[in-house]
């Protein structure tokens, strides 16, 4: 019988193909896992609201690890179990150290139901349109009463591997930073936010060890998690920091990449059917 005993994996350019969508072999694979008494933890950069219009579609539940890890998500009852937001003091001040170096940044935040984003801010995303709002300038998104979960820093003249090369060596301890590979942006949290970190409260109430997690990802803001869990597996699409980083490499989101391992674990306990899992 296999070891594993939770499937951790990103959506982006993992789980999904490129026209985001889960292939029917890789929901078989996930099947399998399941089959076998294993927990399918989604661990990712998206909101909440991302993960109820796959739940919708693909018939997904369990736990969703959210923005990086500063969201526990319960799929099923759609509701958020636990939270770690960004201070809008903290947020501030990051955005002033990051425009002192980037003076063309323009700042978004990511409550976890809806963006506000400031003029200068120009990666908007259409599936998300209905979530967006407009703020007058970058001091009104301060003054925001919701929570934060995500600081979006986005320059169009920086790539997101130099944007997070400048907030290292600028923000400090005020936050954490990554990015998903997004042109430009960056992704910032409250400090200590990873998804290993996340994912390592939900495996210990679970008593789960990091020996029996298996973890699939692409970006630098899976690292942790892959070299968290004791087996940590890179996309062949993966950025190129990730492929340099993790020794276990899987065909790409194309190719259905985490199915393929996932058959490899799992496959002597699967079914055949497509009922959800």
């Amino acid at each position: 019988m296999t070891r594993f005993r939770v499937v951790a994996t990103d959506l982006d350019g993992t789980l999904l193909d490129g026209q985001r969508r889960i292939s029917n072999r890789t929901l078989e694979g996930l099947r399998f896992a399941v089959d076998a008494g294993a927990r399918v933890v989604i661990v990712t950069a998206r909101p909440p609201r991302y993960i109820d219009a796959l739940a919708d579609a693909y018939g997904l539940s369990g736990t969703a690890v959210c923005s990086n890890g500063a969201v526990v998500y319960d799929i099923v009852s759609r509701a958020v179990v636990a939270s770690r937001t960004l201070s809008s003091e903290s947020a501030r001040r990051v955005a002033g150290a990051l425009l002192r170096s980037v003076p063309d940044v323009g700042f978004a935040l990511e409550t976890g139901h809806k963006v506000l984003y400031a003029p200068e801010f120009g990666m908007r995303h259409a599936e998300d349109a209905r979530a967006e709002s407009a703020v007058a300038c970058s001091d009104e998104l301060w003054l925001a009463k919701e929570p934060i979960v995500k600081l979006l820093a986005w320059s169009p003249s920086e790539d997101a591997d130099a944007m997070r090369a400048v907030a290292d060596k600028t923000v400090g301890p005020l936050c954490s930073v990554t990015h998903s590979g997004g042109a430009g942006l960056l992704e910032i949290g409250a400090p200590g936010v990873t998804k290993a970190a996340t994912l390592s409260e939900l495996c210990n109430g679970w008593d789960v060890d990091a020996a029996a997690v298996v973890a699939f990802g692409d970006m630098p803001n899976d690292l942790s998690m892959l070299s968290w869990a004791g087996a940590g597996y890179a996309m062949a699409n993966a950025h190129p920091q990730v492929l340099a980083t993790v020794s276990r490499h899987t065909g790409s989101n194309e190719d259905d990449g985490v199915a393929a391992v996932l058959e490899q674990l799992f496959a002597e306990h699967g079914r055949t059917g497509l009922a959800p899992f």
